[in-house]
């Protein structure tokens, strides 16, 4: 396939991925908010928790886009997948987030185990991203003039 038809596609993955690591540092800041208050036992802002929650969402919402950027570029171009350590790397992130995601829904008093498995995804979730963005940018150097 021609590569300048799928310019825009790499376009909107490098705003995707930018947004990503964006929302995934807001989402540190924030979740360190809610534990320092919490472990403090100090009130907390009412709209913390909701715009937690919210770029939660949207970190989730633009991995899924990425996966899919990822396969129908690669696929268009190639043909198949599997041409480099970025989709073992992206599909660690995919895994690591929706595996988060679930253990948000899970956390409650009675279930302190949800809070640790959390924050201990969200570590490896770090990882991955930079991982997943640095495989990435060398995937993308093949198709830069």
């Amino acid at each position: 396939m021609n590569l300048p038809s799928f310019l825009w596609l790499w376009r909107i993955a490098a705003w995707s991925m930018g947004l990503t690591l964006t929302g995934y540092g807001l989402l540190a800041v924030t979740g360190g908010v809610l534990f320092y208050t919490r472990s403090r036992e100090q009130g907390r802002s009412a709209w913390l928790r909701p715009l937690h929650i919210v770029l939660g969402t949207g970190v989730v919402l633009l991995v899924l886009v990425l996966l899919a950027i990822g396969v129908i570029g690669t696929l268009g171009e190639y043909g198949r997948l599997g041409h480099s350590l970025h989709l073992l790397f992206g599909l660690a992130v995919v895994a690591l987030v929706l595996a988060s995601a679930w253990s948000a829904t899970r956390i409650a008093v009675e279930r302190p185990w949800a809070r640790s498995l959390h924050v201990g995804l969200n570590g490896a979730l770090g990882i991955a991203l930079a991982a997943a963005g640095l495989s990435g940018w060398q995937v993308v150097q093949k198709y830069l003039p």
